[in-house]
């Protein structure tokens, strides 16, 4: 398994789309930061400092969909199983961890921004300023909704194996399909995938689910979307 996590890791840092994943996700990350934390008038809620601290998990699970997707789409996945000579289950299994791991490491990178950014201009709100712990709270949020959005991602890519049609449905669904679901019922779109991901990062906060809760939420959703791709794998032709 760990000659296949490397080769799959070495595939996956010498893609071009890294950089512009990696560029999106912290260009999103100041202005999220920027616009809170200066545009949005008074600050007094430690809920409302907590957001300008808040990532954007689905761009993680984009991440992981694209490059799981791609396998299929540029036909490496069957030279990849071919060389590996493994069973087809485990190729894609040490592929759907590469992406956690890359999440990991392009989370930390947008945590540490918006930590950096945020908390200077946190302090010319009025009311208590975060603490060390809300703050670590929060970090240690936004880096498991990206690791289990990217590991989310890598499933959904794997068994739609379209980066086009995966992409477009994630949009519709977090963007369109979600703010209907949460018009009628808030607490039922918390329970989604992207729900789960934006009251763990915090970028929602008017919500009866906790963060921990929705920890809980969102790794049931991964598990569940792994068993079902790694299944699909082991019966679908790669070709």
């Amino acid at each position: 398994m760990n000659r296949l996590l490397r080769g799959e890791l070495l595939k996956t840092r010498t893609t071009r789309s890294i950089h512009a994943f990696v560029a999106g996700g912290v260009a999103y990350t100041v202005l999220n930061v920027v616009i809170i934390a200066l545009a949005s008038g008074r600050l007094d809620e430690v809920a409302e400092k907590e957001e300008a601290l808040s990532g954007l998990p689905v761009l993680l699970m984009l991440w992981g969909l694209v490059g799981a997707a791609g396998e299929y789409r540029h036909r490496t996945a069957a030279p990849a199983a071919l060389v590996a000579r493994r069973d087809r289950g485990a190729l894609l299994l040490a592929r759907i961890g590469t992406y956690a791991l890359t999440g990991l490491l392009i989370g930390a990178l947008l945590v540490a921004v918006s930590v950096a950014l945020a908390l200077p201009l946190l302090a010319d709100h009025p009311g208590a300023d975060l603490t060390p712990g809300e703050v670590t709270s929060v970090a240690a949020g936004n880096l498991a909704a990206f690791v289990l959005s990217a590991i989310m991602g890598a499933a959904v890519g794997a068994m739609v194996r379209s980066p086009v049609v995966g992409v477009v449905v994630v949009l519709l669904v977090n963007f369109a399909v979600l703010p209907l679901i949460a018009g009628v019922a808030e607490s039922t779109a918390n329970y989604t995938p992207f729900g789960a991901a934006a009251v763990l990062v915090r970028s929602t906060h008017h919500t009866t689910l906790s963060p921990g809760a929705a920890a809980l939420v969102l790794s049931a959703w991964a598990i569940v979307l792994v068993v079902a791709a790694v299944a699909g794998e082991r019966r679908r032709d790669l070709a």
